[in-house]
């Protein structure tokens, strides 16, 4: 069987298509555990950890969210906290002002607009303050199993440095990755490509020695 080849200018999306799904084989196998790594209880939880992540790593979001949820378990909750409050229980995520206001402004959203209950599709959730196509893409796909192609930092390098991409913005990047990865990949598309990103093709360095797709990959600004 003829294997995928390499990214060259001119490939047709079927050849991309076909290089992409052997890519995918590879990293599923590589990290089966692949899973979103915030801590949750229900898709509030995940709404409201996700807009936390935001300029921050997961790991940090996960030491702030036991606490806060603590205090505010639900959108109920969270809609009558006191702003100032808040902000004191995230400030070690970073730009906590606005995201305290997005926090807020999103659960008092949530419980008049939506009974309480975190919507299931994508122009409902990028309605909400603080919540755009990466956030809401995060929901769909870990909550409720939707498929939602996730484009954050990781996957966008690695996209772009496996060649199926030229774009920078989140958006087209997400657009065109919808074309070339199959639909039912598209959810833990993100989740393997986050996984590789940061264990080997980190930003600051990409280890294509020990990379398992490497020679799928054309190594691009690498």
């Amino acid at each position: 069987m003829a294997q995928p080849k390499v990214a060259r200018p001119g490939f047709s999306l079927n050849e991309q298509r076909l290089r992409m799904k052997e890519i995918l084989r590879i990293l599923s196998a590589a990290y089966p555990d692949a899973e979103c790594s915030l801590f949750f209880k229900d898709p509030f939880q995940l709404l409201i950890a996700t807009i936390l992540s935001a300029q921050c790593t997961d790991d940090r979001v996960n030491q702030v969210t036991p606490a806060l949820f603590k205090r505010f378990p639900g959108p109920q909750e969270m809609a009558k906290a006191d702003i100032k409050e808040i902000e004191s229980l995230i400030r070690t995520t970073g730009f906590f002002r606005n995201k305290a206001k997005s926090i807020l402004e999103c659960s008092r959203a949530l419980v008049e607009m939506h009974g309480g209950h975190v919507p299931r599709d994508l122009d409902s959730l990028t309605a909400l303050r603080g919540v755009g196509r990466k956030t809401a893409n995060v929901v769909l796909g870990v909550a409720y199993a939707i498929p939602g192609l996730v484009v954050d930092t990781h996957v966008g390098r690695i996209s772009r440095r496996m060649g199926f991409t030229r774009h920078l913005d989140a958006t087209k990047v997400e657009y065109e990755m919808m074309k070339i990865v199959s639909q039912d990949f598209w959810i833990q598309y993100a989740h393997v490509l986050i996984r590789h990103g940061r264990a080997v093709c980190t930003a600051r360095r990409a280890f294509c020695d020990d990379c398992p797709i490497s020679r799928y990959c054309p190594k691009i600004g690498v």
